[in-house]
């Protein structure tokens, strides 16, 4: 069966401290990107990897008519995401187990218009996995916080990214957050960081801020701010950014697809978990503002 899109990435058990509360949530870029697309209509299919007491979010994906191939492991990824402020880009994050990395065979088969790689560090995916995607014709988008964190001491830390020529040649979608681009491109400065990681080969750049999205598609800068009406749920801001932006490009020319990810994310980000509208939510928020 062909999909229009397909996430790939590990499950992610997420403990979540602000300074308002702590919580443990279902987490991973493939579970919030799932969500965002199977909720707007599209054909999903999702590829993870996660431990056998965590079933309940492949139980939940199915039911809403995603297509999920899981494997199961001893251990899930667990983390904790300690964030100290109100800026989502302020952040430490924990890793206490990780699921492991994906091999060729998971995906071997899966047709996809689409396939978005939320790993959530350095490992999960290798280039392997995404050359075969890509040569069962998949357009890939690719979040670069799996190839620049790494886990040391069990914490993630950005580092330097290795291969990345060889990985990047093959990207069509790049998300970054702020903290990313800079540190790939050795400035603060969105736009020029924008047009430096369009120059390592994606065709088109997508990069989150703490007040909206910013999207360069080789000619044009296209920006939409987050509106959320209260500040709940920030963690899986950006997997459910790129995920939005790089769905609706199936249908919309990129500055109509940056505003449905700011519209969809706005969203997301008044509770915890996924996004868990529908269009009509997102075509609402849309005419009250960003029209």
């Amino acid at each position: 069966m062909s999909h229009d899109v397909l996430f790939l990435g590990n499950y992610t058990k997420d403990t979540i401290a602000t300074p308002e509360a702590t919580r443990t949530v279902h987490g991973g870029a493939f579970y919030y990107g799932a969500n965002v697309a199977c909720r707007l209509g599209l054909r999903t299919a999702a590829v993870t990897r996660l431990s056998r007491e965590d079933f309940a979010v492949v139980e939940e994906l199915t039911a809403l008519g995603v297509s999920v191939r899981a494997q199961v492991t001893p251990r899930s990824t667990v983390l904790r995401l300690e964030y100290p402020d109100a800026d989502p880009d302020h952040r430490r994050i924990l890793v206490q187990s990780t699921a492991g990395s994906f091999l060729p065979r998971q995906v071997e088969g899966l047709e996809a218009r689409l396939a978005c790689i939320g790993a959530s560090f350095r490992g999960e995916v290798g280039l392997e996995v995404l050359r075969l995607l890509a040569a069962q014709g998949a357009d890939i988008a690719l979040d670069v916080q799996g190839f620049v964190r790494v886990v040391r001491e069990g914490r993630l830390e950005h580092d330097d990214w290795p291969g990345r020529q060889e990985v990047l040649a093959l990207v069509r979608f790049l998300k970054a957050d702020a903290v990313e681009a800079a540190q790939l491109t050795g400035t603060d400065d969105l736009e020029a960081a924008a047009r430096a990681l369009h120059e390592l080969g994606p065709r088109e750049i997508v990069l989150t801020h703490r007040d909206g999205v910013l999207v360069f598609d080789g000619r044009e800068f296209h920006a939409a701010a987050f509106h959320p009406r209260r500040l709940v749920g920030r963690s899986g801001r950006g997997d459910t950014c790129i995920a939005a932006y790089a769905c609706r490009r199936l249908e919309e020319q990129p500055a109509r697809a940056a505003v449905w990810a700011a519209a969809v994310t706005s969203l997301k980000m008044e509770s915890d978990g996924p996004f868990r509208g529908d269009r009509t939510a997102v075509e609402d928020l849309i005419r009250e503002k960003f029209t």
